[in-house]
């Protein structure tokens, strides 16, 4: 084993939208765990929005810690057990991403039992989907679904999930044509939206969901979320996980998302709107994976993710997950 590992830290605050010069790959020694503590080479580890709102400096009512400069970056990881009082060989899921050796507290770590065939699958954002459309949602067999943020991470599960769950139509938004096609090539979905157009949102919305919209799984917010209110049939049920509009927004710091609602017709049509967390839901985690691990192994869903090759190109994951150059999610690959 080395004696060295190379890991990455927040160099500089990013000035707008975070690029891959605010990052530093920088060496330390390998960890030596403490009491308690396991030592774990990383084999994958997630690149997740969120750390542009850490890193942004607007943080309430996050439950993770800021990110200033010097701090080493951090996120869902898989490795392997090398140390500590854990079974060596085993493969767990921690916190400790953003380098190639860890040290996490034992109690930190989750071993993976092959409830799933993959071990990188347990880094898809399922859960937040799975939850939104049972536990907020609550699709019903007929139904269709609108999706924002289709190719993302949650937005590639989410409609796969509607599907599964009865799902007569499932609608998704995208900014690119070719993921567009991938949407509906490859994750079954039936229609498409492109934001950034000459055409309104609303508009195509209109036409591909002639029958209004039942249930909206919103991971943007903005201009998409308003025009899904408009769109949307009596009763429908719309959940809140994500808010990329905001977040991932050069004018803002990542820690809010206005949006303009029409609440006449959240009133008149008796629509419902709820944020999801899976904090409010722990019982959401293990009958996900559950079903999850089923549906991998029957081939009724897959687990889009894109592959960064190395974490010397990790400085420039997330930049490039920012920009759109990922479809599903975007995991680093050590």
């Amino acid at each position: 084993m080395n004696s060295t590992h190379r890991l990455v830290r927040l160099d500089r605050r990013p000035d707008g939208l975070p690029t891959a010069g605010d990052f530093a790959l920088v060496e330390a020694p390998v960890p030596r765990p403490g009491g308690g503590q396991v030592l774990v080479r990383n084999t994958h580890f997630l690149v997740f929005p969120g750390l542009r709102t850490l890193m942004g400096g607007e943080t309430r009512d996050v439950p993770l810690p800021p990110l200033r400069p010097g701090d080493l970056l951090f996120g869902p990881a898989v490795g392997e057990v090398l140390d500590g009082p854990l079974e060596k060989g085993r493969l767990v899921l921690h916190l400790q991403g953003w380098r190639e050796y860890a040290a996490p507290d034992a109690a930190e770590c989750r071993l993976l039992d092959g409830t799933l065939p993959d071990p990188v699958a347990h880094l898809a954002q399922g859960a937040a989907a799975y939850g939104a459309l049972t536990r907020l949602a609550r699709v019903q067999r007929g139904d269709t679904v609108f999706v924002t943020g289709a190719a993302g991470a949650v937005g590639t599960m989410a409609g796969q999930i509607a599907r599964l769950l009865g799902a007569a139509r499932v609608i998704g938004s995208t900014g690119s044509p070719d993921k567009a096609r991938r949407l509906v090539g490859e994750l079954g979905y039936d229609a498409t939206v492109l934001r950034a157009t000459v055409d309104p949102i609303g508009g195509q919305l209109a036409e591909v969901a002639p029958g209004g919209i039942d249930v909206v799984v919103d991971t943007v917010g903005g201009e998409q979320l308003t025009a899904a209110v408009h769109t949307a049939n009596r009763g429908a049920r719309f959940a809140l996980v994500g808010a990329l509009d905001g977040q991932l927004s050069p004018h803002r710091a990542g820690g809010s998302a206005p949006t303009v609602l029409d609440t006449y017709r959240l009133l008149t049509r008796g629509i419902t709107i709820a944020g999801y967390s899976g904090v409010d839901h722990p019982d959401v985690e293990a009958e996900w994976e559950g079903r999850f691990g089923q549906w991998l192994r029957g081939g009724d869903i897959s687990f889009p993710h894109t592959l960064v090759h190395g974490i010397e190109h990790a400085p420039g994951a997330l930049p490039e997950l920012i920009a759109g150059g990922s479809f599903g999610a975007a995991v680093v690959e050590l």
